[in-house]
């Protein structure tokens, strides 16, 4: 201990955002349980707020997926009848992906300044408006018309990878993953609904005088505007607000000159630039090993599904198989993604968040192996991308969570919202590039390719395993 005399060493005096970044260096620890909750989230009134909150989730999930599933199956349709032509039918997927993209961040950095409700609502709406002018542009056959409503509709897409982490705001560590499975899960209704609203939207659009496909977007347009209400009037009291007065709560000094000289500073950091937030969360991103390897867990997984379910229905259609074929392993491959979600979130929650995204990546590299290998086979073809969806749904869940676990409740939308865009825009660019790495090496070699995609997760894994506590 230094003597009273000693000189005191001159210590730089840190913002709140990079002490909230220290304060939350990632521990390695291996189970969730391992991390103590907080005594405000064992409260019965957070644990009330905490249920509503994922009930009202998981219903716009299945109403707004409605939505999202029309753009799927349909939307590549709507392009191609507009424009007239098969050049613009890859048109739907680019611009909705690329909205989705584009407002990643934006719709976290709302939810960091006006809470959950506010952002996902809006988003929801947005879409909405999308779904309207995709109609307008059936009606007047307009091409800039469908690429802004296209562009519009993927925030729907957006605002559903958002939900998932509105579920574990209020979650105690030992249920944060199984909170947010449960809203991936009900994306499985949504997904399943989505793609066969095609006949009774013919009935919606004979009744309304509307060009045939058309139809389908009035009903994706009504489903979207009723989970934007859903949110808006049920999810209240919002989460992401509540969970951040509990801990500003916590952390308050019990003197009142502390009291008022804490109220000044949080002041001052309440009128900081979103963007000054947003370039904490990456500096966290960068400090944070566990958060890091949350982040390069979730791009990988969603890459490596993109790229492979883009071209399992083309390799499967030059080998013969039928539509219907090509249909049933694409619901199987859905049914992987998200049927099995709570199973794997309380998993995630029961073994530890790390162990089940690496997990995931064995998933994956099994699925690699059957599909590179099938030759053919339509059963072996159909059993590797279920295992592909399987994979992915254990590490975006594990992967998710572990991501709201290692960060900070102040940078935690910021840093998810940067994840999901970085997902997205990684995910278009692998899509983009499987078609002609197919034509050089094939679809096997393609598998080869994924399966070598998920090495830097695992290398990733063992640097934090040996990494000292």
């Amino acid at each position: 201990m230094p003597s009273p005399s000693a000189p005191a060493p001159r210590v730089r005096r840190r913002s709140r955002l990079d002490q909230l970044i220290s304060q939350k260096e990632c521990r390695h620890v291996t189970a969730s349980q391992d991390i103590r909750a907080e005594p405000w989230q064992t409260g019965a009134q957070v644990r009330a707020a905490q249920k509503r909150a994922v009930r009202t989730l998981a219903a716009a999930q299945i109403v707004g997926g409605v939505g999202v599933g029309v753009s799927v199956s349909i939307g590549s349709l709507l392009a191609e009848s507009v424009a007239q032509s098969e050049t613009y039918a890859g048109l739907a997927r680019t611009a909705t992906t690329a909205g989705a993209a584009a407002v990643g961040v934006p719709l976290a950095l709302l939810a960091q300044r006006r809470g959950r409700r506010f952002s996902l609502s809006a988003g929801w709406l947005a879409a909405a408006l999308g779904g309207v002018l995709l109609v307008g542009s059936a009606v007047s056959r307009s091409i800039p018309l469908l690429i802004v409503g296209m562009l519009l509709f993927g925030i729907g897409n957006a605002t559903n990878q958002q939900s998932r982490y509105a579920a574990a705001d209020l979650a105690a560590p030992h249920r944060r993953a199984q909170a947010l499975s449960i809203v991936v899960w009900s994306t499985t209704i949504g997904s399943v609904i989505g793609p066969n609203l095609a006949d009774p939207g013919a009935g919606v659009a004979s009744v309304l005088h509307l060009p045939r496909l058309a139809g389908a977007f009035v009903l994706a347009t009504v489903c979207m505007a009723l989970a934007s209400v859903l949110l808006w009037v049920w999810l209240r009291p919002d989460p992401l607000l509540l969970a951040r007065q509990h801990q500003d709560a916590d952390k308050q000094p019990e003197s009142g000159s502390s009291s008022r000289a804490a109220q000044v500073e949080a002041a001052k950091e309440a009128g900081q630039s979103q963007t000054g937030t947003l370039r904490a969360g990456l500096r966290h991103l960068r400090h944070a090993p566990r958060a890091a390897f949350a982040f390069v867990t979730i791009v990988v997984a969603h890459t490596v599904m993109g790229a492979i379910m883009t071209m399992t229905p083309v390799s499967m259609s030059e080998d013969g198989a039928n539509l219907t074929i090509v249909g049933v392993t694409i619901s199987g491959h859905l049914l992987g993604m998200y049927a099995f979600s709570p199973i794997v979130g309380w998993l995630a929650d029961r073994i530890g968040h790390l162990p089940t995204a690496v997990a995931g990546q064995a998933i994956f590299i099994a699925s690699a192996l059957l599909s590179g290998l099938s030759h053919g086979s339509v059963g072996i073809v159909m059993a590797g991308l279920f295992l592909l969806g399987l994979g992915w749904s254990f590490s975006l869940v594990a992967g998710s969570a572990m991501l709201g676990e290692a960060t900070p409740a102040a940078l935690r939308p910021g840093v998810q919202g940067t994840t999901d865009t970085a997902m997205n825009v990684v995910a278009a660019v692998g899509a983009g590039l499987a078609g002609p790495l197919m034509d050089w090496i094939g679809f096997g070699g393609l598998n080869a390719v994924a399966a070598a995609f998920v090495l830097p997760v695992i290398v990733f894994w063992i640097f934090l395993c040996r990494r000292p506590v």
